[in-house]
């Protein structure tokens, strides 16, 4: 069966790309030859629609649009219904044995009712399933809100029109009290109620403005013909407003009000069985408006009968189009708001504004994801709920997380570095309990001498570079960077700090200035002056910088680069640069240190001697936040060593004796248990395997490290992707579209390439963040990308991991990386062992 369906935009947004796709189409005529019809064209066509339901039904449909918005339909109601029924008959004339109306095309034809008559042809305004879909919203929000009938109110925006008054009806079925919102009428209230029963006008109130339901209403359903009944921006917390409206009644998301909904009211969605064209595609019908999906669904039971004309619709009828979408495979759900889909993320936001619900309360997981989406960091909170992050922890040991599921994760990020001891290690823990158990002073630091600091600050000398007898303490990584710079400028007199590019030193603003990495410091420009950045591993150019300089800062290993390892001698070629140039040389041992790279300190490997050293993270023994920076006397009796200077540095929390006690019994472990030479050994063994299990793919660029720290980078390269598809569909579609596009401004043309660019680069991050994703949703193993690099896969597990852990991890990964094989070149079908995928056609013989 043929449907025809006159649809209109719903935003001026919507008129224009509807405008535009008007111009291309009389393009793309004109290019291929296509004779113009002499006659005005007063829509826009679309495709014909093939469809085949999940019950197996097939229709055909002719979709016309109309160039003009409900509001523009609405202000001239006269012609504008001279145009519907125009286009309805020409719908009917070209084989439509059904015909659709679309919000206001039907509203312009008194409900539909004057239109069928002038056309003489089966018409719907589709208010049936629009109406079912709106109260199916209505119902599912009140659940899960715990707005049960009997103790909650609904209000309903736009009584007695058509749909509102069939919402009012079906939701006093459901046990609700209502308060109705009329629409502008002179009629009494008698009047008005009179398509209620009389038992169910006890239920009810009228309002003329719901201005004073804001106040206490929570649920809202809003149907009127006008738009911009209501103002969300009012509304009492926690409140859902179902738009039904078109114009809509709440035309934008209230700004900085997250804790109101507005569900886009009467639409249904295609599951998957509904197929498009030859069936080898889903249809693209998801949030599809009620009044497109009740003519296809009638056209798909083959019923070419009015239906849903005239203002008061019949509850059976819309109960029978209700059952029928559904059998068809439409349905009501996931709801949705200005396009977005309604997750349960957003009703656990709102939940806390309603009356608890009897049953199970919303899980902390849930919870606690409503709060960080609404007080924390919204965007990292949708990437999270994108690669299913979205998970709390609620116990952790040793390498070992558990989430609030009982499901065990094996954590291969480690707090970026601060868990060398892993979670909660038995020895630091007993430290913390037990220096609270003495009930002594934690900040007495600068009324007397803290003694656990004083005799951290002595085992720190004791275990770093020789000469680096002078600590401060403070709490991060970023705030030991900030004292190295301070240091090395008042102790030398001068101003120039030289760092490396592709650097990382933290995200304070002194930390950044000398972070060689656009990405972190572009919005917070002009950072400190006179700070240089040159290559990492270039001796000349460092010798060069250096002239005149208070400081060179260096990681042994550029961690957040993506763990990359200095030529061989380079460091020791910047100290000695440093020392010919004056300039300290500060080594930023935050990641690197306490045991990382198979030495308690990295600049063991090369036998360093810093003039400043920052060592942060896990000095903390995972517990409480704790960083140092050591340096030579010498150097700190320069820039602080006279009464009048030894405060011009200071923290308030940096140097308490908690935290010193802390890091004291994280040294003890580390040395305890030889976690140095335990990284050194596992790391080893982690390299050496990954690099085989990774040997035939080759999206795997490389695998390095030192240690147990260690990173995979992808080789990411999805250069020329977007052209090849986009020439593709040009030389698929008909007429030398390629001409037509040569055609397009060079500044348009511009703006295609460069979005072209920015798909190929973002689907090269993709990579990395999907393997990820499904290392930890197939394996149960957490890891990260490098700060600096979306395409880098940092490994860096506790120092405690155990060789069956290292192969649990190894294993994996081996496990992705085939999954990944259509990414890998045709080697990698050798390396799995798999046989090639050779196909033969069973017509011939072998």
């Amino acid at each position: 069966m043929k449907f025809g369906f006159l649809a209109h935009p719903v935003s001026d947004g919507h008129r224009n790309q509807v405008r535009g796709l008007d111009l291309f189409g009389r393009l793309l005529d004109e290019h291929r030859g296509i004779p113009r019809d002499p006659a005005p064209r007063r829509h826009v066509p679309l495709p014909e629609l093939a469809l085949t339901s999940a019950a197996g039904h097939r229709c055909t449909g002719e979709v016309r649009y109309l160039p003009y918005t409900a509001e523009q339909l609405l202000r001239r109601p006269a012609l504008g219904r001279e145009l519907v029924a125009a286009q309805a008959a020409e719908l009917r004339d070209a084989g439509a044995e059904l015909i659709g109306l679309g919000g206001a095309t039907s509203i312009v034809g008194d409900r539909g009712v004057w239109t069928a008559k002038t056309v003489d042809a089966p018409l719907t305004s589709g208010n049936s399933l629009t109406t079912y879909a709106a109260h199916a919203a209505v119902r599912h929000c009140a659940e899960r809100l715990g707005q049960q009938p009997g103790r909650a109110r609904v209000v309903v925006v736009g009584y007695p029109g058509s749909i509102g008054l069939a919402l009012a009806r079906l939701l006093l079925a459901d046990g609700y009290e209502l308060d109705l919102v009329r629409r502008p009428s002179a009629r009494t209230p008698e009047a008005l109620l009179r398509y209620l029963e009389p038992a169910e006008r006890t239920r009810v109130t009228l309002h003329d403005d719901p201005a004073g339901l804001y106040g206490a209403a929570r649920l809202y359903v809003s149907a009127s013909s006008t738009g911009g009944a209501l103002d969300a921006t009012r509304m009492h917390p926690g409140s859902v407003v179902v738009d039904v409206a078109l114009p809509r009644d709440v035309a934008a998301a209230p700004p900085g009000r997250h804790d109101v909904l507005v569900v886009d009211g009467g639409l249904v969605s295609a599951t998957d069985a509904v197929r498009l064209g030859d069936g080898m595609l889903p249809a693209p019908t998801q949030q599809l408006n009620g009044c497109l999906a009740e003519t296809v669904v009638l056209a798909l039971e083959q019923r070419a009968e009015p239906w849903s004309l005239g203002r008061e619709l019949d509850l059976d009828r819309i109960v029978t189009i209700g059952g029928l979408a559904a059998r068809h495979g439409f349905l009501p759900t996931p709801l949705a708001s200005f396009g977005r889909t309604v997750g349960d993320e957003w009703f656990d936001r709102l939940a806390r504004h309603h009356t608890p619900a009897r049953g199970t309360p919303p899980s902390r997981t849930a919870r606690t994801a409503r709060r960080f989406r609404t007080h924390v960091n919204p965007p990292m909170a949708r990437l999270f709920a994108a690669h299913g992050m979205d998970r709390v922890f609620t116990r952790a040991e040793g390498c070992t997380l558990v989430a609030e599921d009982g499901t065990e994760y094996l954590d291969f990020v480690a707090g970026y570095g601060c868990l060398n001891l892993g979670h909660n290690h038995p020895a630091v823990t007993r430290a913390l309990r037990g220096f609270l158990d003495l009930g002594a002073p934690t900040f007495v630091q600068y009324v007397s001498m803290p003694a656990h600091t004083a005799e951290l600050a002595e085992r720190l000398s004791d275990l770093a570079p020789p000469g680096l007898d002078r600590v401060f303490f403070s709490n991060s990584g970023a705030e030991a960077v900030e004292a190295a710079l301070k240091l090395a400028r008042a102790a030398t007199g001068r101003s120039r700090l030289v760092h490396a590019e592709n650097s990382y030193h933290g995200k304070t603003l002194g930390a950044l200035s000398v972070t060689g990495r656009s990405g972190h410091t572009a919005a917070f420009r002009p950072l400190l002056p006179d700070c240089v950045a040159v290559p990492y591993g270039d001796t000349d150019a460092l010798a060069a910088a250096l002239d005149g300089a208070a400081a060179l800062i260096l990681e042994p290993v550029q961690g957040e680069g993506g763990v990359i390892l200095p030529p061989p001698g380079y460091l020791a070629e910047a100290q000695r640069l440093c020392r010919r140039a004056g300039a300290a040389f500060v080594l930023d041992e935050i990641q690197t240190g306490l045991g990382r790279t198979g030495t308690v300190f990295a600049a063991e490997h090369d036998a360093l001697e810093p003039d400043i050293l920052c060592v942060a993270k896990s000095l903390s023994g995972g517990l409480v936040p704790l960083a140092a920076t050591l340096a030579r006397p010498e150097l700190w009796d320069s820039a602080y060593g006279s009464t009048d200077r030894a405060m011009l540095h200071s923290s308030t929390f940096g140097g308490g004796n908690l935290a010193a006690a802390v890091g004291l019994a994280t040294l003890d472990t580390l040395v305890v248990e030889r976690l140095p030479q335990r990284a050194h050994e596992v790391g080893t063994r982690l390299r050496e395997r990954l690099r085989e299990v990774c040997a035939p793919y080759g999206f795997v660029r490389e695998v390095r490290g030192i240690g147990l720290m260690n990173a995979i980078e992808f080789d990411g390269d999805f250069s020329g992707a977007a052209r090849a598809m986009a020439d593709e569909a040009l030389a698929r579609l008909p007429g030398d579209l390629h001409g037509l596009i040569e055609w397009l401004p060079t500044q348009v043309r511009d703006a295609f390439h460069r979005a072209g660019q920015a798909v190929e680069s973002s689907l090269g991050d993709l990579m990395c963040l999907r393997f990820v994703a499904q290392l930890a949703r197939d394996h149960r193993i957490l890891t990260f990308l490098t700060a600096n690099s979306n395409r880098v896969l940092r490994i860096q597990p506790p120092l405690l991991l155990g060789p069956a852990e290292a192969d649990r991890f190894t294993g994996a990964v081996e496990a992705v990386c085939q999954d990944f094989a259509l990414h890998a070149d045709l080697g990698a079908w050798r390396g799995t062992g798999a046989p090639l995928p050779i196909h033969h056609d069973p017509r011939r013989p072998q």
